[in-house]
């Protein structure tokens, strides 16, 4: 699948199914210095409900759950049009009462956006957009975790056995015991910037619920 410029809502795989394969990779880059320290290098991590992506550089995604079956989609690319679009794009325009709008309001104001989607019935939803516009960089990030094969390529940089763990991963039934396994087989012979913090690795799995334990946002 490829993602439309602009983005469209059809673009998204099920949010459940993106907060799975986002999550799995935040848990291998999961690190006690990040959680102490508040530091997070370029890469994934989860916070909370939420799920993060930045490159340092131009490129921050976040993604949050709001309650059972709803998820809220938002960051921004250099690449988006939406925000220095005249006149101005209404982001929030037909959004739902349950998203996050003042902190969301707050990073509009700050000029610190570039899209908002919405989840919820099983559906993803934007704000209509003009005729025209360009893009809103949803495919930059997104794609990454739109295509299982692009979801695959990208655990290749977290060891051999990464990639075999992708499926119980999406199907929320990853036990801590895998992660045991993946760091005894793997060691530090992978191609990881760092080596493997077991601790914050299942801390970050707690958080981010793919055991099938249920996790309160």
């Amino acid at each position: 699948m490829t993602i439309h410029r602009p983005g469209r809502p059809a673009d998204l795989p099920p949010a459940e199914l993106l907060w799975a394969r986002w999550a799995f990779v935040a848990v291998l880059e999961a690190t006690t210095e990040a959680e102490t320290h508040g530091v997070h290098r370029t890469g994934h991590w989860i916070d909370g409900g939420r799920l993060h992506l930045d490159d340092c550089g131009s490129t921050w995604w976040t993604l949050a759950r709001v309650g059972q079956g709803r998820f809220v989609l938002y960051g921004e690319d250099e690449s988006s049009q939406v925000k220095w679009h005249k006149p101005a794009i209404d982001m929030l325009a037909q959004a739902p009462d349950w998203l996050p709008h003042e902190k969301l309001r707050a990073l509009l104001e700050g000029w610190e956006l570039g899209c908002v989607y919405w989840y919820e019935n099983g559906a993803w939803a934007r704000a209509p957009y003009p005729e025209g516009l360009g893009d809103d960089g949803l495919d930059c990030g997104m794609d990454r975790f739109v295509e299982r094969r692009e979801v695959l390529g990208l655990l290749a940089d977290h060891g051999p056995g990464a990639p075999q763990l992708l499926e119980d991963a999406e199907a929320y039934r990853l036990r801590p015991e895998a992660l045991d396994a993946l760091v005894a087989a793997g060691g530090d012979d992978h191609d990881r910037d760092e080596d493997w913090d077991l601790p914050a690795m299942h801390r970050a799995l707690g958080m981010a619920g793919l055991t099938g334990e249920t996790v309160t946002a």
